[in-house]
């Protein structure tokens, strides 16, 4: 099930990232050589990445004819489903987008308006959880990526 939808508080995002993946429990098909303008768009350019222990990466792309940006996780190996999850929220104006469930190649896309905007984002596949805060800004300040086992 492809989410997305304004939240009130932070920690709802959060609870995405690091929650359960059996709610959805949706699977995207197995599509071979996925890469995150064929998830997000073609207009979508990569703008930052982190890897996801050695199962994949979670990409950020952003579009700058719409000022959007996406987030898209993606498995170094596609295969069986296996729990999976992609976020972005801009803190600023509270929007954020997800995806979380069962995937045998890819979670995402999500995307919100960021225009402007600071942005957090990331994702997990099976019990390797990473997030990146408060990025991408549009005058770049320290980030701090976390992941978790």
């Amino acid at each position: 099930m492809r989410i997305a939808r304004s939240i009130a508080a932070v920690g709802a995002f959060a609870a995405l990232a690091v929650g359960g993946t059996a709610a959805f429990g949706a699977t995207a098909s197995a599509a071979p050589n996925v890469t995150p303008q064929g998830v997000c768009g073609k207009a979508y350019k990569t703008v930052n990445s982190v890897p996801v222990g050695s199962l994949g990466t979670v990409y950020l792309t952003y579009n700058s004819s719409n000022g959007m940006n996406c987030v898209a996780t993606i498995r170094a190996n596609p295969g069986s489903a296996k729990p999976m999850s992609a976020y972005i929220y801009v803190p600023a104006t509270d929007e954020w987008a997800g995806d979380d469930g069962n995937f045998t190649s890819y979670a995402g896309p999500g995307y919100v308006y960021g225009k402007g905007y600071c942005v957090s984002w990331g994702g997990s596949i099976s019990n390797v959880y990473v997030s990146v805060e408060n990025s991408n800004c549009a005058a770049l300040k320290e980030q701090r990526t976390t992941e978790i086992r």
